[in-house]
């Protein structure tokens, strides 16, 4: 079984809607960056964001201290799968929402980029 079929990013990125021109389809690279940022943090868990019109599923994955990344996905089986695999848990967050200490660590790291 192929690595694209494992995570079904074959059939997720099959699904070719219109209203979606303007996102690039899930790819290798993000799935591995995903699990890559899992790997190397603690408490990591999976949120998985909605299609938009102008992007496809992403999914974040937020550590304990708040540090977080987005990726798309392209499609919430994919990332179901992949958290499955990790052993990780993953929520939607259409109903659940982000978690503070994602909002905080962003707030935190937009005040040390600062240019002033």
């Amino acid at each position: 079984m192929g690595w694209r079929d494992r995570f079904g990013l074959r059939k997720a990125n099959r699904r070719k809607d219109s209203k979606n021109k303007l996102d690039r389809s899930a790819e290798k690279a993000d799935i591995d960056a995903l699990i890559e940022f899992a790997k190397s943090r603690v408490g990591v868990e999976f949120f998985v964001e909605p299609e938009t019109f102008a992007t496809n599923t992403t999914a974040v994955a937020v550590a304990t201290d708040g540090e977080w990344t987005r990726r798309r996905v392209g499609s919430p089986s994919v990332i179901a799968k992949v958290a499955r695999d990790l052993r990780l848990p993953v929520y939607d967050v259409q109903v659940v929402g982000y978690p503070k200490r994602m909002r905080d660590w962003t707030a935190r790291n937009k005040r040390g980029l600062s240019l002033e």
